[in-house]
């Protein structure tokens, strides 16, 4: 079994910032990435931030330059930094590990919203 939380959403204005964090735990062999996705009513899930191999970094356009995606690897967490925030990055926002052969993890999201 493999368990992921998120934690850190919240209510904030526009043009300020929050940081989430992911901890992942169970029976984890290996990671392959580890990363962000957020979906706003209405709209499909889609990619915000990802960590792969350990190293590469991907972002979405609309986040690049505001947030900031983090690992740390000894504890199996992820971390996203997100400054300058604006309305529209309002969502539920997942952290999704891949791992044990590129199996998909999910957690049960977190609520950030942004207040104009």
């Amino acid at each position: 079994q493999v368990q992921v939380v998120e934690s850190g959403g919240g209510l904030v204005q526009a043009g300020g910032s929050l940081r989430l964090s992911c901890a992942a735990s169970g029976s984890i062999s290996s990671i392959n990435a580890m990363g962000w996705f957020r979906q706003a009513p209405g709209k499909q899930r889609e990619l915000v931030a990802d960590i792969i191999s350990g190293s590469k970094t991907v972002y979405a356009d609309s986040v690049k330059g505001r947030f900031t995606v983090s690992r740390e690897n000894a504890k199996n967490m992820v971390y996203l930094q997100m400054n300058s925030l604006k309305p529209e990055d309002t969502a539920v926002y997942y952290c999704r590990l891949k791992c044990n052969g590129w199996i998909d993890y999910w957690g049960q999201g977190t609520q950030v919203t942004v207040s104009s």
